[in-house]
């Protein structure tokens, strides 16, 4: 019995000598900490604040390549904290062997602050959490990050109101200033994520805190595996311009570099690409594009799409792997989910490239199971679609019948979507286009008193492209009330809704829609027309000479604007063939009705859908005014003037032009 309370007393002896020595250094540390980090007359808040920050870093700010290659920090302000980061980390136990009871306790100890911390639902509660328990340097990393957690699902003004309490709150300043204090003991991954969590959670950049972090990331970046550099390059994405950020990010760039030759699987490929950003010199970019190149092989579907994304993130355009990387997606691309076909429709768009078997294959992909996906998804893919001036045609075949029987269903912002793909890709459903546009018009009737007045302008320009009138819309328009709020006073907005405007005139005064009572847009939101600045094509102006030859087949007027809108770069007016029995006998025909004017148009390749000869809204607009207004329009594309010897170009001409005189060899002049 003796023995056992002897050893009891032992056992009870050492948990209280470990407790002590655990936790008495750790008080002491934080009083140095607040001793250093401001005098005593300065509030802990300072250690985030913005203005106490910039005082604390001006004049020491070091050159960003020496913070990175030294690995030592130079201002006097830092200096106790590199003497402490060299003692012993304050979250692990002393080196020598501790009994087993001991290690059981201590862990059983720290259950019930994970437990607790689970069940905080703002960063408030986390900060309250703080107050009954000392963190460890890992607890004050899993802090920061769950209370960045709790507001990644918060509505906008929650997430204000919540940021102002913690701001407010004093545990924060404390939980900020042990982070600071260990930040040099941290692990690599507990460094990155608290570092990621302040810079979202809103602590100022400049401020201390995140400063010391940036310096000891810099001092431990060539520890980091990959997934702490992944980490550090979110965060950095999320930073502004800044000697620190600079420098680690340089930093990485020559980790990258350095590793490159080691790497043997495309995963840790990726997430090297993914690290150096968009502005890293191009001679790194050709090294990870060669290195690429060279694993293609072991490219499997997911590898495929990421690559493409990747390349966004880098702003690098390599046709060689995105060609690669599209067939693997298109030989594949049953069972995609929503996400990675977005992501690499999104990337395609930001990296401005185009695949017509990609497009396509994904297009008829979606139309084939439309019933899988969400109307959301599907005007998702609608709308990226749009932005690529692909025209999807079995998608928006398939889609528009959901459309018709369900379009009381559809959101403002879907209906705005559609309306918009509709029509700047100039998409015809032939019989079923009235119902579309129909029950299209209905749905945006319901929404018309909540609309803003931007957005009703946007909905009726889209409905005049596509030569749909409905009077709600252009009624609601055209109120006083609505026009008022058009005032914006950015010069570029003003100007695009000076066009959007010009063009319902346009429509209402050509197309002479049928409305129960006459509509005019008021001059004062029409703006000045726009001044006439471009030239007509050189190599057209000489093409159109040479087919006129010396005149006796027509004449030719160079840059002229119709309705003060529309420029074509030249009308020829020529007579009409005289057939026999075209007019009465003794009856002279007016010289209009004599003579025949052809409008020719050089448009760019991108006035076209991608890979057709299919006119996107704009340009489809202008050819059906310039035929109302007895016009026969000419397309030039800027591609043949470029790609043909000046023979080819004028008798590519003269076939669009005198289609009479091929007979049977002659051209459609539009599509």
């Amino acid at each position: 019995m003796s023995v056992w309370v002897t050893e009891e007393v032992m056992r009870r002896a050492l948990r209280f000598s470990c407790r002590r020595s655990l936790w008495q250094p750790r008080g002491l540390q934080v009083m140095t900490s607040v001793r250093d980090a401001s005098s005593p007359d300065q509030p802990l808040s300072h250690i985030w604040s913005t203005r106490q920050s910039q005082t604390l870093l001006a004049g020491n700010l070091v050159s960003p390549v020496r913070y990175y290659f030294q690995g030592k920090i130079h201002t006097e302000g830092l200096e106790e904290k590199g003497r402490l980061s060299a003692q012993p980390s304050q979250s692990s136990f002393p080196t020598k062997i501790q009994p087993t009871e001991t290690v059981s306790e201590q862990t059983l100890k720290r259950i019930p602050f994970y437990n607790k911390l689970e069940g905080c639902g703002s960063p408030t509660d986390v900060l309250d959490l703080t107050t009954q328990y000392l963190p460890t340097n890992l607890q004050i990393s899993n802090c920061l990050m769950h209370m960045w957690g709790t507001t990644k699902k918060m509505s906008e003004e929650q997430l204000r109101y919540e940021l102002q309490l913690m701001f407010e709150h004093p545990e924060f300043d404390k939980l900020l200033q042990m982070a600071m204090k260990g930040a040099g003991n941290m692990r690599s991954k507990d460094l990155t994520y608290s570092l990621l969590a302040m810079v979202k959670l809103g602590v100022p950049q400049r401020s201390l805190v995140v400063q010391v972090f940036l310096r000891t990331c810099q001092e431990k970046m060539n520890k980091f595996d990959e997934k702490c550099l992944s980490i550090l390059a979110s965060c950095l994405d999320h930073m502004d311009s800044s000697p620190n950020v600079n420098a680690l990010k340089e930093g990485m760039r020559l980790i990258v570099d350095a590793r490159l030759p080691s790497i043997k699987n495309v995963m840790a490929l990726q997430t090297m690409m993914r690290l150096v950003g968009k502005d890293a010199p191009l001679v790194l970019k050709k090294k990870l594009e060669r290195k690429a190149l060279s694993m293609t092989d072991q490219f499997s579907l997911p590898n495929s799409q990421h690559m493409i994304s990747i390349m966004a993130t880098m702003g690098f355009y390599s046709k060689p792997l995105l060609d690669i990387c599209s067939k693997k997606i298109t030989e594949n691309i049953h069972g995609i989910p929503f996400n990675r076909i977005f992501m690499v429709l999104r990337a395609c768009k930001e990296l401005l490239y185009r695949d017509l078997d990609l497009l396509t294959t994904i297009s008829d992909n979606i139309a084939s199971t439309m019933d899988i996906w969400s109307t959301k998804q599907v005007v998702l893919f609608l709308s990226v679609f749009e932005q690529l001036a692909f025209c999807p045609t079995a998608l928006m075949e398939a889609f528009a019948g959901r459309a018709m029987a369900n379009s009381d269903t559809l959101t403002l912002w879907e209906l705005l979507c559609v309306l918009k793909a509709y029509s700047f890709l100039n998409y015809d459903l032939q019989d079923h286009r009235q119902q579309f546009l129909d029950n299209l018009s209905q749905a945006l009737d319901s929404y018309l008193s909540k609309m803003s007045a931007p957005a009703v302008l946007k909905a009726v320009y889209c409905l005049c492209l596509l030569g749909h009138f409905p009077a709600a819309p252009l009624e609601h328009l055209l109120q006083s009330s609505i026009l008022e709020q058009l005032s914006p006073t950015i010069p570029k907005l003003l100007r695009s809704q000076e066009r959007m405007f010009q063009t319902v005139d346009l429509c209402l005064r050509l197309d002479r829609p049928p409305l129960p009572r006459p509509l005019t847009v008021p001059p004062s939101v029409l703006g000045d027309p726009a001044p006439c600045n471009r030239s007509v094509h050189p190599r057209l102006s000489r093409a159109l000479q040479d087919a006129l030859g010396d005149g006796a087949d027509g004449t030719l007027q160079e840059a002229v604007v119709v309705e003060n809108f529309y420029l074509t770069d030249g009308v020829i007016t020529k007579p009409l063939p005289v057939t026999k029995g075209s007019s009465p006998a003794g009856e002279e025909s007016s010289p209009a009705e004599s003579s025949q004017r052809i409008a020719v148009i050089c448009v760019p390749q991108s006035a076209f859908c991608y890979g057709t000869s299919h006119p996107r809204g704009l340009l489809a607009v202008k050819i059906r005014h310039l035929k109302i207004l007895g016009y026969t329009p000419v397309l030039v594309t800027e591609q043949e003037l470029e790609s043909v010897s000046e023979e080819e170009r004028v008798a590519v001409l003269r076939r669009r032009i005198f289609p009479e005189h091929q007979g049977a060899d002659a051209e459609p002049k539009t599509d």
